[in-house]
């Protein structure tokens, strides 16, 4: 009995051993194109194209006090996969994108892959690979 216990945890052991470290990769976003100081910069990272346009929902977000120019946000130890990132210029600082009747925002806003867009944007066009080295994506906010 004992001897089946060594040999079930020995082979644990070596399972998670053969297993390997789990790759982590890390991105940087930089956010183009900020005019003005007023509100923040605001950033949300999708892992799905389910959740995304969901800020609620979002894998990561971020936001920082809005500078001229651009600002820069790092996300680390993301598995590595595909994902897809909405930046806007929240420039009251509400915590939110607004937007006219609802739909249209009225506030800068740009998409990874810098699609422009005529309706609600569709997670695989704004969706890139991240590869375990990791990456740098620029995102130019819309005027």
């Amino acid at each position: 009995m004992r001897r089946r216990l060594l040999t079930g945890v020995t082979a644990a052991m070596a399972a998670g051993l053969l297993a390997g470290p789990v790759a982590a990769a890390d991105l940087t976003v930089e956010v183009a194109g900020v005019a003005g100081e007023s509100g923040q910069v605001r950033v949300d990272l999708y892992a799905d194209a389910e959740t995304f346009r969901e800020p609620e929902q979002a894998l990561h977000r971020d936001a920082v006090p809005a500078r001229e120019g651009t600002a820069t946000f790092a996300f680390e130890d993301l598995e590595p996969g595909r994902y897809a990132v909405i930046a806007y210029h929240d420039e009251d600082g509400d915590g939110g994108m607004d937007r006219f009747l609802g739909m249209i925002p009225t506030e800068p806003w740009g998409l990874s892959n810098n699609i422009q867009v005529s309706g609600p944007p569709a997670f695989d066009d704004a969706a890139f690979d991240l590869p375990a080295s990791g990456t740098v994506v620029t995102i130019r906010l819309n005027d």
